[in-house]
C-alpha cells in the first residue's frame, strides 16, 4: 500500500497522542515519526493534528484517518495470525489467567488439556487486577460478573457460578446462625477488603448489615475460606468449593440473584490461532461436568 508506512505513523500518533510512544511502539527514531506526519499532512494538504505541549491531539480530518488506519492495520494483524495459525501446532507457552478461587475447577482442565498436548507449557496466573490481554499478558482469561465490553475481544459464555452463605460448627456453637433475613445484622461477617466489589452477593449483604457487622477484611481470597473455617464469622463461598472441602454449615442457600456468569475472553488477535483455539475447545468440554456451577449456558 502506498505511503503505509505514513498512514501507520499517523495512527499511532493518534492512538497514543504523543510522537514518543508511537516512536517507541513502531522502533523508530521520534524524528521519523514528526517527518512520517509532516509529509502526510503535505501530501494530503490538510492538519491531522493540533500540536499542544501534551502531545498531538487529532483533527476532524486526523479522526477520520484514525478510523480507516485502525480498522486497515487490525486487518493487517488478522490476516498474519491467520496465516501463522496454519501451520502452528499446539505447543510452546500457553498463559491463562483468571479470577482468584477457581484453581480447583481450573487446575483439572490444564492438566488434562498438557496431558493431551504435552509441548503445551502452561503459565497459571491470578490476581486480584485485569489482565490485558491486548498487551499480550495472557492468551486466555476467564473472567466474572457482567460481560467484558472491550472492543477487540472475544467474549463466550462459560458458566454461571453459584454462591451460598455458610458458617462453621464453630461460629454456630458460639452465636448461633440467623434464621430470617431480619437477624442478619446480628452476626459478624467476613469480606474481600474492596468495597467497590461487584460480587452480587457482596452487594446483596451490604444492602443488609452495617459495615460495622463487616469485621474480618481481607486482599487474600484464601484467606477468607481460612477465615469462615475459623469461625470468625458468616462468609460467602462457591457452592461447588463448600461441597468440595466439606466441613460448612449452609446458612443460605445460594439464590439466583447472587449467581456470578464466568466468561472465557481472549483477544481477537489470537482467538483463532490453534492453540487458544484448542484450549477453549477442552475447557468448555470439561465444563459440561461442572454441574455444581450451574451447567454450560
Amino acid at each position: 500500500m502506498e505511503n503505509w508506512d505514513e498512514i501507520r505513523t499517523a495512527y499511532q500518533v493518534a492512538r497514543l497522542g504523543t510522537v514518543s510512544g508511537a516512536a517507541d511502539v513502531l522502533g523508530v527514531h521520534h524524528a521519523t515519526v514528526i517527518r512520517h506526519i509532516d509529509a502526510l499532512e503535505k501530501r494530503l494538504g490538510t492538519r491531522l493534528f493540533q500540536r499542544h505541549a501534551r502531545g498531538y491531539t487529532p483533527t476532524e480530518s486526523g479522526r477520520d484517518l484514525l478510523t480507516v488506519a485502525q480498522t486497515t492495520d487490525e486487518q493487517f494483524v488478522q490476516l498474519g495470525n491467520r496465516i501463522k495459525g496454519q501451520g502452528e501446532t499446539v505447543g510452546g507457552e500457553l498463559v491463562i489467567t483468571s479470577i482468584s478461587g477457581l484453581s480447583s475447577l481450573l487446575v483439572p482442565v490444564l492438566a488434562s488439556f498438557q496431558a493431551r498436548y504435552p509441548d503445551v507449557v502452561v503459565r497459571f496466573l491470578t490476581d486480584m487486577r485485569v489482565f490485558r490481554l491486548d498487551y499480550g499478558e495472557a492468551h486466555v482469561a476467564i473472567r466474572a460478573g457482567s460481560a467484558p465490553e472491550e472492543p477487540d475481544n472475544v467474549v463466550q459464555p462459560l458458566v454461571r457460578i453459584r454462591t451460598g452463605l455458610y458458617a462453621s460448627q464453630g461460629y454456630a456453637d458460639a452465636h448461633g446462625l440467623p434464621q430470617t433475613e431480619a437477624e442478619l445484622p446480628q452476626h459478624r461477617y467476613i469480606l474481600p477488603d474492596n468495597e467497590a466489589s461487584r460480587a452480587p452477593f457482596y452487594r446483596w449483604l451490604r444492602e443488609r448489615v452495617g459495615n460495622d457487622r463487616c469485621t474480618f477484611r481481607t486482599t487474600e481470597p484464601q484467606a477468607l475460606e481460612q477465615a469462615l473455617r475459623e469461625g470468625v464469622g458468616l462468609g460467602f463461598l462457591s457452592a461447588h468449593r463448600a461441597a468440595e472441602a466439606g466441613g460448612l454449615i449452609e446458612v443460605m442457600a445460594p439464590r439466583t440473584e447472587w449467581e456470578s456468569p464466568l466468561w472465557i475472553v481472549t483477544h481477537v488477535d489470537l482467538h483463532r490461532t490453534r492453540k487458544v483455539q484448542a484450549f477453549v475447545s477442552h475447557l468448555k468440554e470439561v465444563a459440561k461436568g461442572w454441574n455444581l456451577c450451574g451447567g454450560v449456558e
